[in-house]
């Protein structure tokens, strides 16, 4: 098997974030979901586990963090700066939260966070590594 990486959210509503993440551009893989479990593919090596909170309570007793609060951000590179804002209309139109943070925009590089229905941070960016100010400069 190619090295992948797969990263596990629990969430309240599983429909509900099946579609959001649909909305995104994710496309669900049959295979690895199931009646508490949607697998999300963003690419061949990114996938992200959709877990009820009961399937969730089945790897860990860990305690959810509290509503507002964040323990990481996961970072999604796309293609333009359009599709950055589009992902960003996206997620606001599907139940999460557009432009969780302030956007930043530094000529190389635009970013947009967004945060799903359960408050998940992804942050969405374009980058034109050409464009980069030389080391040291920027």
């Amino acid at each position: 098997m190619t090295k992948t990486i797969f990263v596990s959210l629990p969430v309240s509503n599983l429909p509900a974030s099946i579609a959001f993440y649909q909305a995104l551009g994710f496309q669900q893989n049959p295979q690895f979901s199931g009646e508490d479990t949607a697998c999300m593919r963003w690419s061949d090596a990114i996938c992200v586990m959709l877990l009820s909170h009961a399937k969730w309570r089945t790897l860990t007793q860990r305690p959810f963090p509290p509503a507002g609060t964040s323990g990481s951000m996961l970072s999604l590179a796309i293609d333009s700066r359009d599709a950055v804002d589009a992902m960003n209309l996206a997620a606001a139109a599907h139940g999460g939260q557009a432009d969780a943070n302030p956007a930043e925009d530094h000529g190389f590089m635009y970013s947009r966070d967004i945060a799903d229905p359960d408050g998940h941070l992804w942050g969405t960016f374009w980058m034109d590594p050409a464009a980069m100010p030389p080391a040291g400069q920027g």
